[in-house]
Formats: C-alpha cells, sequence, structure tokens
C-alpha cells in the first residue's frame, strides 16, 4: 500500500459563498494531504488587492473554521487564499505550486459510494491508479472504468486499455471486485462520460499527453468540471511542472 502522504489533493472552496465540503468527501479524502484553497471569484473591475481589503479577514476566518473540520477528521490540512479573476487559472497554478496529484472541483455529495474514472489513454494510468489506492484505502467504494470510442470497429481498442487500466489498480493493491469496466460508442466523449457519471458519485478525470504542454483544467477537463453535478476529482499528470503553467495569473494567492 503507498504512503498516503506521497499524494497531495488541492481542495478549492468558496466559502465567501458559504459553500462547504460534503461530509461524505471529508472522509474519503481524511488519508490524504490536502490543500484546502479559499478563494472568490471577483468582477474583471475589481482588483484583487481591494477584495482582499474588504474580505480578507472573513475568509481567513471561514477557511480556519473549514480547515479544523479537516484537522478534526484525522487530515493534515494546508490552507491557500485567492481572490481571483479566473478561478481554474488559479486552481492550476496552486496545485503547481504545492505539488498536488489532483485538485478537486466540489459539487454536492450526500452519498459518494461509487466512483466513475474516465480513461483517456493508457499514458498516465499507473499515476491515477497510485492515488485511487490511496482514496481507496479504508473505504468502501467502487469505482468503475470508463472509455469511449466514436467508432465500434474501436470498441476492442477500449477494452483493451480498460484491461491495462484494471491491472494497474489490481497491482496497485485495488480488490477486483471493486472495480467495473464500461466502453461505450459515442460521436461526444464529454457527453458520454456526463451521461454516465449521473449514475455515480464522483467523476475521476485523468490528463494525458506529456509530449505536450498541458494544463490541469484546459479540454475535456475543463468541460466536466463546468457541467457535471458531481464532486469532479482532476488528476495532474506527473509531467506537468511549474515551469508549464501560465503565468497570466491574478495577484494575491498566498498562505493565510
Amino acid at each position: 500500500m503507498p504512503d498516503p502522504r506521497d499524494h497531495r489533493v488541492l481542495i478549492p472552496v468558496d466559502v465567501l459563498e458559504g459553500q462547504t465540503v460534503p461530509a461524505t468527501v471529508i472522509d474519503a479524502f481524511a488519508s490524504i494531504p490536502v490543500v484546502l484553497l479559499g478563494y472568490r471569484e471577483i468582477p474583471d473591475q475589481t482588483g484583487p488587492d481591494q477584495a482582499r481589503d474588504q474580505y480578507g479577514d472573513r475568509m481567513r476566518a471561514e477557511l480556519a473554521e473549514l480547515g479544523t473540520v479537516f484537522e478534526d477528521a484525522g487530515c493534515d490540512v494546508t490552507t491557500r487564499s485567492a481572490f481571483t479573476h479566473d478561478r481554474l487559472k488559479t486552481f492550476e497554478r496552486v496545485a503547481v505550486d504545492e505539488s498536488c496529484d489532483a485538485v478537486l472541483v466540489l459539487n454536492p455529495a450526500p452519498v459518494l459510494e461509487t466512483i466513475l474514472v474516465a480513461i483517456r489513454s493508457d499514458v498516465n494510468v499507473e499515476h491515477i491508479a497510485r492515488l485511487l489506492e490511496t482514496i481507496l484505502a479504508g473505504t468502501d467504494l467502487e469505482l468503475t472504468l470508463f472509455h469511449v470510442v466514436t467508432d465500434e470497429s474501436r470498441r476492442d481498442e477500449g477494452v483493451e486499455l480498460l484491461e491495462t487500466a484494471r491491472s494497474e489498480l489490481l497491482a496497485a493493491g485495488i480488490d477486483e471486485d471493486r472495480i467495473d469496466s464500461t466502453v461505450v460508442v459515442g460521436d461526444s466523449p464529454t457527453a458520454a462520460i456526463l451521461e454516465a457519471a449521473a449514475d455515480h458519485d464522483l467523476l475521476v478525470a485523468g490528463e494525458s499527453r506529456p509530449s505536450v504542454r498541458r494544463f490541469v483544467f484546459r479540454d475535456r477537463a475543463e468541460r466536466l468540471a463546468r457541467r457535471t453535478v458531481d464532486p469532479v476529482l482532476v488528476i495532474r499528470g506527473e509531467y506537468l511542472e511549474s515551469d508549464d503553467v501560465d503565468e497570466e495569473i491574478v495577484d494575491g494567492e498566498g498562505d493565510e
């Protein structure tokens, strides 16, 4: 079993809007160090310093209270805060700064029993498997590996891909009875994933393509994060480094 301390998850929370972290999520991630990012997305005409002067004290108080909830659950927690014009870009920056393996985009999660894992390719499967094994340890969570092919003639390729992912998960120590696999044919992978996610409690999306510069939230990951009603865990590729992150980022991030 991997050491949970080898992983770290960023959990952004709009605490000033009263957003909370469901108890089901806290329980599922209690064994993994987390970075709580208290953020507020502000209008373009409002400066980050102006927002921080106005709301900074309240942000710190709300974030400290939420951090205590995680600590009471036995979680190793760090807090950051940001006032930003682009929340997803800020999530990217802090994820890299804090060496987080994944970013959890919150949505209500009254029940957390099943996970849908959308696999795009075999590039990052081993990394995804290690993090999933850590999350699943000590829980009864079950997962479904999911892949979309654009043509029936490619179904066998999809089945082979998910079998590779399944093998990695088994090698990471996950009980085979907790793993299911589904390959579907569809013109829109995003639509197919969103439809399947409706029958699950948490969506996991892994990034791929290490041969080019990529970010945490681009392409399909951003559309999934914006459109699903489930919490979404976007797993970063191991290749993503600080130099790969767009520096056109709002001021105001920092430890609080």
